[in-house]
């Protein structure tokens, strides 16, 4: 790709794949990874885990799936705008979620505290874990054999304790470097799309009201456009056409101040951004405040909301009862999982069965949930 900017991640000066593989034909290396995470068996799954709703509560709210397409779309944009690796942006952004655990981080909090005395769980760490042990569907290699700075921009936090473990894909946390720009992007695109398809979903369930919205600065701009282009507009479209307007209002800011940041630090490769000290990827001052200003809404009004509460009880509830089940007696275990947890320790079955907790989908885990208890 003649047209990247010499401080894109280009090919050319990759840290390549954990195994050595033969350069594809007619498609780049990470046009290549892009195609083994859409073709793995964990990004399929995510059409039936949880957004913020569970899955059977109905057909029109977001799930995993969507909601890693939207990221994908919102950072392609930025990456083609910006003149990076957008293959490279694409693949980080659909695979960011493929660790996630069966109702959302209501589920991710549960299998967390269940590992506690093993080390912990996070889906940041799992989705990294998936791409590279998990995914079994190559002869060659285990996982996905994914390019180095796809794993990186995977992999957005880590504690020094395991970056340590994870060798070179774990190196920056304990440098203190920043990842490419196009792994930048994916993690402020997934918080893009999240505020964004949080504000529908919440008032397509009837949690969130226009009124409460209307306090929001960034709701506010988008949906005082769209009263004085569209007088009377009262029907889901007036949704749909403010939340349009928001989504392009951040994009816009961000692609901007990231522009001015690059000419300020004047990076002439990779690795000037891997040593700028900070991300360049970024909001304006005042997008930003909005930007939180909205988190901080969603999170007390959405999110904390007795309806969404007593659906995440039920949730960790499952979630908890299944691993305590299986950590009993793995035999209870699909075959290929009982055999990995047969002959570990404590610790290693744990995490045997953390892997089969978290890779159920929303609907599955309830299926199981139901033959074993009831």
């Amino acid at each position: 790709m003649s047209d990247l900017a010499p401080y894109a991640a280009s090919e050319a000066q990759s840290r390549g794949r954990r195994i050595a593989e033969p350069t594809p034909k007619y498609r780049g290396e990470y046009q290549r990874d892009r195609d083994r995470i859409i073709h793995s068996t964990a990004f399929r799954r995510l059409i039936y885990k949880t957004q913020v709703f569970v899955n059977h509560e109905g057909d029109l709210y977001r799930t995993r799936l969507t909601h890693s397409l939207e990221v994908s779309q919102v950072g392609r944009s930025v990456a083609t705008a910006l003149a990076l690796n957008e293959p490279l942006t694409e693949a980080i952004c659909l695979a960011h979620d493929l660790g996630h655990t069966p109702f959302g981080h209501a589920g991710q909090d549960e299998l967390n505290d269940c590992m506690r005395e093993f080390g912990g769980f996070e889906h940041n760490l799992q989705s990294l874990r998936v791409v590279d042990e998990l995914e079994a569907k190559y002869a060659d290699f285990p996982g996905l054999n994914l390019m180095f700075e796809t794993r990186e921009g995977i992999l957005k936090h880590c504690s020094k304790a395991n970056a340590r473990q994870l060798g070179d894909v774990g190196r920056r946390f304990l440098d203190r470097e920043q990842p490419g720009l196009e792994a930048q992007i994916a993690n402020i695109a997934d918080a893009i799309a999240y505020n964004n398809h949080d504000v529908d979903d919440g008032l397509r369930a009837g949690l969130l009201t226009l009124e409460q919205l209307q306090a929001q600065p960034l709701f506010a701009a988008g949906y005082d456009d769209v009263q004085r282009l569209h007088p009377g507009l009262d029907d889901r479209r007036l949704i749909y056409e403010t939340i349009r307007r928001m989504i392009g209002r951040v994009v816009t800011d961000l692609i901007e101040n990231t522009r001015a940041n690059i000419e300020t630090l004047e990076p002439g490769s990779i690795d000037d951004v891997r040593k700028a000290g900070k991300t360049l990827v970024a909001f304006s001052d005042e997008i930003y405040e909005q930007h939180v200003s909205l988190k901080r809404f969603l999170q007390q009004h959405l999110y904390s909301h007795e309806k969404k509460l007593e659906m995440t009880r039920r949730a960790q509830s499952i979630v908890r009862e299944l691993f305590d089940l299986y950590s009993a007696d793995v035999s209870l275990l699909p075959e290929e999982f009982a055999g990995r947890a047969k002959d570990k320790d404590e610790a290693g079955r744990a995490r045997v069965v953390a892997d089969y907790v978290a890779g159920m989908t929303d609907r599955y885990a309830i299926a199981e949930h139901e033959r074993l208890l009831c």
